[in-house]
């Protein structure tokens, strides 16, 4: 997998690359692809006819699981928090990408969707023949941590930190369990609240990591001027397209620590990128309805 250096980070003792999981798959992309492997194959062993997961309206695992059941010749249903979107699917670039790949979709109301992972959800709502596989909402359990450990490999343990966002926990979790525990494993939060190291507990037993949570810049889904700025600035400085809502955040994170001096002299770090650049085309259509600076670049 690609592996990119970027040259300026505006502190010559400090090395920062960025791992490019994005280019992983072109709609199964970064940590989704990850995520995905192990379970497509539990449901395939189960001989599953159909992939049930949970979403909101730029859900990037609702596009994933809908573009891996047609790869992978699964049917795919999505149930997807709020009543309200039932009728502006083809205003949703995400929903109508996950509909054009084949995946039918149960809208909910953000009360129900609380219940969702209640017993007798899915019976109650009377929509699925034949065996069916459930994966979480954001793909995390077990078998998806699995797949992103593999995201860490023996040739990366020469990396003194290790960046990545975090929204459910899985993908860094998967990280730190193939973390070296000489190397330290930086998380930020794309959500408000300091909650998400509970979560990770459950899942590691390591204890080489940190989750910041001062980046999330309003919470899930949240951006402002300053972040799409930081945003065009690095994709005309290297090329590299970055999302709004995770990898985003994350890399302003990253360069906003070098220049406070948080990462010791000569530290080299490694960035994962995430991928989920399909919701950029979403977030420009609600930033031109504020008339607020769009993410200048095509993916």
């Amino acid at each position: 997998m690609m592996i990119e250096k970027i040259l300026d980070t505006n502190n010559r003792k400090i090395s920062l690359y960025i791992k490019r999981e994005d280019l992983l798959h072109p709609l199964i992309s970064g940590n989704k692809f990850r995520k995905l492997k192990y379970n497509l194959a539990e449901a395939r062993s189960l001989e599953a006819e159909t992939l049930v997961t949970f979403g909101g309206a730029f859900s990037n695992h609702i596009l994933a699981v809908a573009a891996a059941g047609k790869e992978y010749g699964f049917c795919t249903i999505g149930i997807i928090r709020g009543e309200e979107l039932f009728d502006k699917i083809k205003d949703n670039p995400t929903l109508k990408s996950a509909q054009d790949l084949g995946m039918k979709f149960v809208f909910v109301s953000r009360e129900e969707y609380r219940n969702k992972g209640n017993e007798g959800f899915l019976e109650d709502l009377n929509l699925i023949e034949g065996k069916f596989y459930v994966i979480p909402e954001g793909g995390t359990n077990e078998l998806a941590i699995k797949g992103c450990e593999e995201i860490i490999t023996d040739d990366l343990h020469n990396f003194t930190h290790v960046c990545c966002s975090v929204g459910t926990g899985g993908t860094i979790s998967g990280i730190i369990n193939s973390s070296h525990d000489s190397q330290k494993i930086l998380g930020f939060s794309s959500l408000k609240g300091d909650f998400l190291s509970e979560q990770i507990s459950n899942f590691v037993t390591k204890k080489n990591w940190k989750i910041n949570t001062e980046y999330h810049f309003g919470g899930y889904g949240k951006v402002n001027d300053e972040l799409i700025s930081f945003m065009n600035s690095f994709y005309i400085e290297t090329k590299i397209p970055l999302d709004p809502i995770y990898t985003g955040k994350m890399v302003y994170g990253v360069h906003d620590l070098i220049r406070k001096n948080y990462f010791p002299e000569n530290a080299k770090i490694l960035m994962i990128h995430t991928g989920g650049l399909q919701g950029i085309k979403g977030m420009n259509d609600l930033l031109r309805k504020k008339n607020k600076e769009i993410i200048n670049y095509d993916v």
